[in-house]
């Protein structure tokens, strides 16, 4: 009997010692499995960051590239409604048939309406004081309407695009009342 205990002994401490192995084994692992879990949660973050970037770079170009598109369009418009203000102008001045003026008027009013709604404004620039930022100064006259400085007249209209400005008005500005021969002399 003593021979079976022995023998039923010896597997008893193998079981304990492939226990005590697997144990060390898996404690050993660990350490490493959660270097790799780590790494691996690093990488979905950093991934997770980058297309978010992704999509909002993407998004900012978009927006870009639709406003860009918008100007170009704008700027080959504003010389044709340019013509059309001077053609309905002229036809008021020699008394065009009403009908077809009032035709006119209402397109004109339609153009208007909708360079209002893509947020395209003129600049009125009669009676304001220059800004080199808005208008484009074409000459300099004396005017005894408007003093120094304030733009007398306006050759061509400017327009804005929100905040942005697309085209600059063209405009003269006032050098101040005319000096006079009698005011030279003295």
């Amino acid at each position: 009997m003593a021979k079976k205990e022995k023998k039923n002994s010896k597997p008893k401490n193998e079981e304990q010692n492939e226990e005590k192995r697997s144990e060390e084994v898996s404690a050993e692992e660990t350490p490493e499995v959660t270097q790799e879990e780590e790494s691996l949660r690093d990488q979905f973050i950093r991934l997770q960051a980058d297309f978010t970037n992704f999509r909002n770079r993407t998004q900012r170009e978009r927006t870009e590239l639709y406003q860009r598109a918008n100007e170009d369009l704008f700027l080959e418009l504003l010389p044709v409604f340019d013509h059309y203000e001077m053609g309905l102008k002229t036809a008021e001045e020699h008394n065009a048939d009403p009908a077809v003026l009032d035709g006119f008027r209402m397109v004109y009013d339609q153009l208007q309406h909708v360079l209002k709604k893509f947020n395209l404004a003129p600049i009125d620039a009669v009676g304001e004081e220059f800004d080199p930022h808005k208008h484009e100064a074409l000459t300099h006259m004396p005017s005894e309407e408007y003093p120094s400085e304030i733009c007398s007249q306006q050759i061509r209209k400017g327009y804005m695009f929100g905040d942005k400005l697309l085209r600059p008005a063209q405009v003269v500005v006032s050098s101040g009342p005319a000096i006079s021969e009698a005011e030279e002399g003295e």
